[in-house]
Formats: structure tokens, sequence, C-alpha cells
């Protein structure tokens, strides 16, 4: 039984509590966070649910942490943090700043003697893997990444942490002319803010620079400087009828030419009701790959690219071979 603990209870530690309910192997241990929880706030009535300050004295009682914070402030001081004391896994989705952060977690994790997985979402994450098997058998093309429509957790956050925002949602749209040339084998060469749309709604603070906060977030650096970046400022009543629920999905493709001089694309697509409930359940996946490793000694950071498929699953590899391959 693999023994998980959780840091941060927002929708994403809500959604790896669930998860884990539907994993066999495993058993939630203990929930850590910042805030105050009452009583009975947890689904799973035998887990603790603890301040983080007392996450050092469960050690020897938690196999796998499991960090849901945000990308903007939690991680990156919560990550280091917590793999010195933990084998961890986090969804650290800030691309520009992935090199960085997994040198950052590899010292922490190594200094532990345990293993940090790092963005190990879905993208970063299984996007990322598509993206290299893609380019590995059509090394002569060109790769694509669209996502949406749909609540980006990562930008969302980020819009939420901008002086005067009380509520804040944003969504990721592809632009379809884009889509469509990539389908039709035109191989174009298409810019970021030629791919999508950052499309912001807004609850501003009572007496807020409703102008200073749509300039900070159309400039924030590795988020929406570099989109077409639509702010609309909506009133509270509209944001909690139209803009809760939190759909994603996305598209990686690749077109490209093999020797022939034929041309192939690759496409895989992932349409979510729920963008947290299926972070958490990849989350989970990558717990049980760092438990596995852990047990076999490796120490330091990981990215999704290290894992054999085979450490995701729960079944023995006799069973993989014979249902999947």
């Amino acid at each position: 039984m693999i023994r998980i603990g959780i840091v941060g209870y927002g929708n994403l530690g809500k959604g790896v509590e669930l998860a884990i309910s539907q994993n066999e192997d495993m058993k939630l241990v203990a929930v850590f966070s910042r805030r105050e929880l009452g009583a009975g706030t947890l689904k799973s009535p035998d887990t603790k649910l603890l301040h983080i300050s007392k996450a050092p004295e469960m050690q020897n009682e938690i196999d796998v942490m499991i960090l849901c914070g945000g990308s903007a402030t939690d991680l990156p001081e919560q990550g280091p943090m917590f793999a010195r004391l933990f084998n961890t896994v986090d969804s650290f989705d800030t691309h520009a700043k992935i090199p960085a952060f997994y040198e950052a977690m590899d010292e922490a994790a190594k200094a532990g003697n345990n293993v940090a997985i790092i963005s190990a979402g879905w993208d970063p994450g299984l996007f990322s893997m598509n993206r290299v098997l893609a380019d590995a058998v059509l090394p002569k093309g060109n790769g694509y990444t669209f996502w949406g429509k749909g609540v980006s957790q990562g930008h969302s956050d980020a819009i939420r942490r901008v002086k005067g925002v009380k509520y804040g949602v944003q969504y990721t749209v592809p632009k379809e002319e884009a889509l469509q040339k990539v389908r039709s084998g035109e191989n174009p060469r298409l810019s970021t803010r030629q791919m999508h749309l950052r499309d912001c709604y807004v609850v501003a603070e009572d007496g807020a620079d409703k102008r200073a906060i749509e300039e900070e977030i159309r400039n924030m650096p590795n988020y929406f400087a570099d989109y077409d970046t639509k702010v609309t400022f909506i009133s509270e009543d509209e944001f909690f009828k139209n803009h809760t629920a939190m759909p994603h999905g996305g598209f990686v493709m690749r077109s490209g030419i093999t020797a022939d001089n034929s041309n192939h694309i690759v496409e895989f697509s992932l349409k979510l009701d729920s963008n947290p409930m299926f972070t958490a359940s990849v989350l989970v996946a990558f717990a049980r790959a760092a438990y596995k490793l852990s047990r076999e000694g490796h120490k330091g950071a990981k990215t999704v690219l290290d894992i054999p498929l085979a450490y995701l699953s729960p079944k023995t590899p006799e069973q993989l071979r014979k249902e999947f391959i």
C-alpha cells in the first residue's frame, strides 16, 4: 500500500483526494494546508488534516507527497522544501521556467535521498510525452500544440494574484484558422500569437484600478505577454453563474514526411470535463512511479520523459503485455 500525502487543498488537492479512492494500491494518510480547515472538510474520514508546518513530523508515515500548489509562487518555494523531506510529484506548468525548477528540485531531492517527479500534469506531462514520440517517429516535420478551449488553472491562478482582482478565470482558445492549416498538411510556421487567444474574465475589488489590472495581465511574462489577450470585467454574480466550471483539452499534432516524401499527420487530443480532476488523476499515476523509483534506489528530479510507462500502472508486467501490447 503506497502511503500518500497531499500539500494544498484547493481544486487540485481535492481532485487528488478523490482520485486516490480509485486506486486500490494507495492510501491517503494526510492533507496539509496553510489554511485553517474545519473538521469534516475531507471526504476521507480516516485521513489526518494538518497545518503545513506539521509535515516534517510525518516523514516516516508518507511514501509520496503530491504537491498541489500553484506554479506562480507556491511550487517554486514549496517544491524544494518538500523534496528534501519526501518523494514528491507536482504539476509545475510554467514551461519557460521548467529547466530552472528541475535544477532546484534535483538538488533538493538528492540532498534528501528522494525522487521528485516534476511537471506531471497533462501539459506539461502527457502532451510532452506525445511531442517527443511524434518527433522521434517523424524527424522531418513540424510539431504543434493547441490548448483549449478551456480553463487554464495556472493562468487563472496568475490572474487572481494581480492586485485588485477578486475573482478571475482564463480560457485558452485555439485559433481555428491555425488548426486547419496544420490538419491540411500545409506545415505552417506559426507564432505563439497566431495559435491561441487568451480570454480572461475578471471580477475586480471595489475601487480597484481596472486599467492597471488589465495592463498587468496583458504584459505578464510567461503567461500573457506573447499572446493576443482579451480582458473582460464582469460582476460577481455573472462569474459564479457562468465561469466556475473547469473544462479543458487540446491537441498535440505533428505534420511530417517519411523517406518516400509522403506526408503524415499525427494527432493526440484530450477533451476534459474537469481540468483539476484529470490533472489529479495524472499526478496519482506518477506518484506510483515515484514510489517504484524510490524503492529501486533512484534519487533526484525526474520528468515524465524519464519514467517507463509500466511504472505508472498498478498492473504486473505480465498483465500489461497481455492486455495492452
